[in-house]
C-alpha cells in the first residue's frame, strides 16, 4: 500500500520540535511491518503542499495523510474531493478542529497506527465538504470582522513572534474599533434576508457554538450548510454575546439566527470581500455562492 504523507513545516507540532522527519519515519516503519505501509514521507512549506498533494494523486496512491492545522487539510482535501483517493489526518496543527471532531487521537503514533490499520482494513467513510465560489472548506468560513482579525494575527506572529493566542487577542483590539458591520443580502432555501452584522458563520454540517463547545460537529454528512449570522452591530453587542456563550450554546438564542440548506448566497455591495477558510483568509468576488458537495470527500477514520 504506497502512501504519501505531506507534513507542513510551518505546523504547530513542528516548529515547537515535537516531531520530524525520521522520528515521523520511525513510526510509519513500524506501520508497514504492522500493514504493510509503504509511506513517502515529505516534509514541506505550506506553499507547496497543493504541488505535492496533485502530484500524489497523478501517481495513483493509495491514500494522502495531511500532516499540519486545518489549513493544510483543506489544501490536500481539496485535491482529494470528488475521487477515490481517501484522506488521512495527522494532527500536528496548533488547534486540528478537524482532527478532533473525527476523533482523531493528538497522539501521533497512536494516529499513525489509526490511519496504517484504516488503509489496509478500508476503514473510510464519504464525508460532506463546503465550497464557495470554486474553494473548498471542510470545517467553516467566516465573514465580518474575524478574517480581518486573522490576517493581522498572522502578521503579529510573523513580525513579533507572538504566540498564537496572545497574537489573536492583539489583532481584536486592533481591528474590532474599526470594522463597520457587513450589510448582507442572504438567498437560502427559497427565502431572502437583509441583515447588518459584525459576524457570518457557515458551518459544514451542524456546529456547537458556546465557548467551551465551539466547533464541535457530531455529524459528517447531512448533506447541509449551516448558516449562523449574529444579530449584533457593535463591539458591546459582540461582547455581550461571547459572554453567553460561556453559559449556553448561544445558536439557540436570540441573539444568532440559524438557516441550514444544501446551497446558499450571501450578496453585497462589495465587488470583493476576505473570507476565512479553515484557518486561512482568501479574498473571493461577490457574490459567495455556497453549496454542499455531499459526500464527496474519503476519509479514513478511527473504527
Amino acid at each position: 500500500m504506497r502512501v504519501t504523507v505531506i507534513v507542513n513545516t510551518g505546523a504547530g507540532t513542528v516548529q515547537a520540535g515535537g516531531i520530524d522527519a525520521e522520528s515521523l519515519r520511525g513510526m510509519f516503519q513500524d506501520a508497514r511491518i504492522e500493514a504493510g505501509i509503504e509511506a513517502d514521507i515529505r516534509f514541506v512549506p505550506g506553499d507547496q503542499v497543493d504541488e505535492i498533494a496533485r502530484e500524489a494523486v497523478s501517481s495513483g496512491v493509495d491514500a494522502v495523510v495531511a500532516g499540519g492545522g486545518d489549513g493544510t487539510i483543506r489544501a490536500v482535501a481539496a485535491r482529494l474531493a470528488g475521487g477515490p483517493i481517501p484522506l488521512a489526518v495527522l494532527p500536528v496543527g496548533t488547534l486540528n478542529h478537524f482532527a478532533r471532531d473525527l476523533g482523531i487521537p493528538l497522539d501521533l503514533p497512536e494516529a499513525v497506527k489509526l490511519i496504517a490499520k484504516g488503509i489496509a482494513s478500508g476503514t473510510v467513510r464519504s464525508l460532506d465538504v463546503g465550497e464557495v465560489n470554486g474553494e473548498i472548506f471542510v470545517n467553516n468560513s467566516v465573514l465580518g470582522f474575524y478574517p480581518p482579525v486573522v490576517k493581522v494575527r498572522d502578521r503579529e506572529r510573523d513580525e513579533k513572534q507572538r504566540g498564537k493566542w496572545m497574537a489573536t487577542l492583539s489583532a481584536a483590539l486592533k481591528v474590532l474599533p474599526h470594522h463597520p458591520p457587513l450589510r448582507i443580502r442572504i438567498r437560502i432555501g427559497g427565502r431572502e434576508l437583509v441583515s447588518e452584522t459584525l459576524f457570518v458563520f457557515i458551518g459544514n454540517n451542524e456546529y456547537e457554538m458556546g465557548a467551551f463547545t465551539y466547533g464541535a460537529r457530531s455529524r459528517f454528512d447531512s448533506g447541509n450548510l449551516y448558516l449562523y449570522i449574529a444579530k449584533i452591530r457593535g463591539r458591546l453587542g459582540l461582547l455581550g454575546l461571547l459572554l453567553l456563550s460561556l453559559f449556553r450554546d448561544v445558536k439557540g438564542t436570540s441573539r444568532i439566527d440559524c438557516l441550514s440548506a444544501p446551497e446558499l448566497e450571501i450578496a453585497m455591495s462589495q465587488r470583493s470581500v476576505p473570507v476565512y477558510l479553515d484557518g486561512e483568509v482568501t479574498v473571493l468576488e461577490t457574490p459567495l455562492r455556497y453549496r454542499t458537495r455531499v459526500r464527496d470527500l474519503r476519509v479514513i477514520l478511527p473504527g
